[in-house]
């Protein structure tokens, strides 16, 4: 968000989003180099690493020397003080260079305790502050605090630049590394230094983490001069998304609501699917949600399943710093049909799709694949969408409580104001 995530949260992935790699480069022959040396209990003599850099040397592709690769860990294999190296260690740190180097910020190679707490995020469990985060200009910047989570409680906002975690420059960090210094055991505590946005003063945030279990969905019903409107919150685009959303659907259409407000501030994001299923709500069968634009040129449309249930209720979807992703997708197509307006602040401009691989040993590499387009063709990646009623949320309305995004759309949504 995920994308990435503060507490490494649940990112975006296609449908298929658990498949099997069969070459990717250089993380091939490393992968193998890492199996040969780790059966070797971290010690391999310079005769048997000589016969193994022989048998891989032909195998990458050719359009670089994969020798320099090689031998650079015989050098460190003979001269390094303190040998044996980590070979492992060796292993992860090539694969994560190697990912590290395509130079985006959602792209990340997560060993296997890291892929199996990430695993654990995307069902809605994990141990931490309960934010998202991801790197944005080249700084640490706060995507979305979690609802009712440490982070929003002790005043981590979307829009937050971290500049320390426990002291350290944050600029220092890969985004993996920052997420790793976030995320800790419950009980225990994290100190993060930020700016908050527009502000040139810096705060130290002592958060404790907590063990964290994201709800998708709320629903309220607000009452506006006799009407009843549907007040849906949406947290999070997950497995169970759809099921929540349906039974709160049908609540609505029960209590014979006039209108929806769908608040998606501070919604990292999840599942493209989670997307598509949210969207078809309000777009008729076969009308494109969403265009996924492959690095060959080749595109795939996602088109709405036609559930159609909220298609007669006027709408206002709720957007700012912390909509990402799936909750631009949602966005953007509903406003491009205009089917809704946008209210609040310009969203965060995620709009890339990350396609979860699974590696040998239980590792695994979460890797850009495409890019979104909203169905007239907006960028989402590069420009987010801008709200049709700007309205911010200031510091003094934050600490008082008020809500002027919500009591605009409200007030939009009141008898005659919108068609």
């Amino acid at each position: 968000m995920q994308i990435q995530t503060a507490d490494l949260g649940p990112g975006d992935f296609p449908p298929g989003k658990y498949k099997k790699v069969y070459l990717l480069f250089l993380l091939v022959i490393v992968f193998f180099l890492g199996m040969q040396f780790g059966r070797a209990d971290l010690s391999v003599s310079e005769g048997r690493l000589k016969i193994f850099v022989e048998r891989n040397r032909d195998q990458g592709p050719q359009e670089v020397n994969w020798q320099l690769l090689w031998d650079a860990i015989a050098a460190i294999n003979e001269k390094y003080v303190d040998r044996p190296a980590d070979l492992q260690k060796i292993l992860y740190g090539a694969v994560s260079g190697a990912v590290a180097s395509l130079d985006d910020p959602y792209s990340l190679f997560l060993p296997p305790q890291e892929a199996k707490d990430f695993q654990e995020e995307l069902r809605g469990n994990f141990e931490g502050i309960g934010a998202e985060i991801a790197i944005k200009h080249q700084q640490l910047v706060v995507v979305a605090p979690l609802d009712d989570s440490p982070a929003l409680k002790a005043g981590l906002r979307a829009g937050d630049y971290i500049q320390k975690i426990d002291g350290q420059e944050s600029r220092d960090l890969t985004l993996e590394q920052a997420v790793n210094k976030i995320r800790g055991p419950s009980g225990t505590e994290v100190t993060l230094t930020i700016f908050h946005k527009g502000e040139t003063d810096s705060l130290d945030l002592k958060i404790t983490r907590t063990r964290i279990e994201i709800k998708s969905l709320s629903l309220e019903i607000r009452e506006v001069r006799g009407k009843k409107i549907g007040y849906l919150k949406l947290r999070r685009f997950g497995e169970e998304t759809k099921g929540e959303l349906d039974k709160a659907v049908s609540d609505l259409l029960l209590l014979n609501v006039s209108s929806v407000v769908l608040d998606l501030r501070n919604n990292p994001g999840g599942f493209l699917d989670s997307a598509v299923d949210v969207a078809s709500l309000w777009i008729p069968a076969e009308e494109v949600v969403v265009i996924q634009k492959f690095g060959d040129g080749s595109e795939e449309v996602y088109r709405s399943a036609g559930r159609n249930r909220l298609t007669s209720l006027p709408t206002i979807v709720l957007v700012n710093g912390g909509s990402a992703s799936a909750s631009e997708i949602v966005a953007g197509a509903l406003k491009d049909y205009g089917r809704a307006k946008l209210v609040g602040e310009k969203t965060f401009g995620k709009g890339s799709v990350q396609e979860l691989l699974d590696l040998r040993d239980q590792a695994e590499l979460k890797l850009t694949i495409a890019k979104w387009l909203t169905p007239k063709g907006h960028d989402l990646n590069k420009e987010g969408l801008e709200p049709d009623v700007k309205i911010e949320l200031t510091d003094e309305d934050f600490e008082a409580d008020r809500d002027p995004q919500l009591e605009k759309a409200l007030e939009l949504l009141a008898p005659g104001l919108l068609p």
